[in-house]
């Protein structure tokens, strides 16, 4: 059984992550996407301390698609260096994983 992650992609443009999401969705590549419209965010950048409003999503997958999900959110995204980061879920309903798996595309 596919185990289930989430995959964590921050972004300065919240149309863009919107359709980003759909379209991730659309393709199978991932079930639901949740979308945090806001988040401030507050981090060392080129020798400076950097203070700016972001969006973030999470994206509920199977673990078997995280390498195609990141590489298109690393192929699309706007910045030089995305944050995309894959937390495993240790733990999942079993009728949530199974929305899950259904909900995706199956690469075995």
């Amino acid at each position: 059984m596919d185990k289930l992650v989430n995959v964590i992609v921050t972004v300065p443009d919240l149309d863009w992550v919107t359709s980003f999401t759909r379209g991730l969705i659309e393709d199978g590549l991932a079930t639901c996407g949740n979308i945090v419209p806001s988040v401030r965010s507050i981090y060392a950048w080129k020798g400076a301390i950097r203070d700016e409003n972001l969006a973030l999503v999470l994206l509920h997958t199977r673990q078997s698609l995280v390498p195609k999900v990141m590489d298109r959110a690393a192929n699309e995204h706007r910045r030089d260096m995305p944050q995309i980061l894959v937390q495993h879920a240790v733990h999942a309903h079993p009728r949530y994983h199974a929305w899950v798996t259904d909900g995706t595309a199956d690469l075995t």
